[in-house]
């Protein structure tokens, strides 16, 4: 009882408050033993790295801003469907910037997008599309006027191979030297009718 006293940082939220005494070659030692459902590791070693292993580094960074081992251990048990660091938050009134929570909803991946720069706004997947093609044309357009002014010498190669899931596929790419620096560009990778042989 007098060491359950001095047991009094929030990393020990994460133990059972009661740890074991067992006995190594004669010596008595506590064995705390993990309050993860699903406990990864044993805690035979420094209990900081096994909480974070089992309970994320967020979370045992949120509660060690509760500078205490009651209190985080009063919001760890309250904790059933929101985040442990949002629990947390709460007691030590500070500010949690990231969850390990999964996320499985488009407004959760937001969220989570969202975090650290609130304010950011999030383009939508027709606006990202749109871009992506727009920067392929005027890439593509610029690639075709400099090897059309190249002076030099372009060799060109393909190769072609079928994948894990077979499906084949050729590459196409051009080699050159700009400034005395030897250039690779894929040119095209195209999906062809037939299975690749190398005969």
């Amino acid at each position: 009882e007098q060491l359950l006293k001095e047991w009094n940082s929030p990393i020990y939220a994460f133990f059972k408050p009661i740890p074991l005494i067992e006995y190594i070659k004669e010596s008595r030692v506590h064995v705390f033993k993990c309050g993860a459902k699903c406990c990864m590791g044993k805690s035979n070693g420094n209990l900081c790295k096994h909480a974070k292993i089992c309970w994320g580094e967020e979370a045992v960074a949120a509660a060690d801003l509760t500078r205490d081992a009651r209190a985080a251990r009063e919001a760890l048990g309250k904790v059933k469907d929101s985040s442990i660091t949002l629990a947390f938050e709460r007691i030590a009134k500070g500010k949690v910037i990231y969850s390990h929570r999964q996320h499985t909803t488009t407004e959760a991946w937001y969220s989570l997008m969202k975090t650290g720069r609130p304010a950011y706004k999030i383009p939508s997947a027709e606006t990202v599309s749109c871009d992506v093609k727009m920067v392929f044309v005027r890439v593509q357009q610029r690639i075709a006027k400099m090897l059309q002014e190249y002076g030099g010498a372009l060799n060109f190669a393909t190769d072609a191979w079928t994948s894990p899931n077979h499906k084949a596929y050729m590459a196409i790419t051009v080699h050159f030297e700009h400034d005395g620096a030897p250039i690779s560009m894929l040119l095209d990778l195209v999906e062809v009718a037939k299975s690749h042989s190398s005969v």
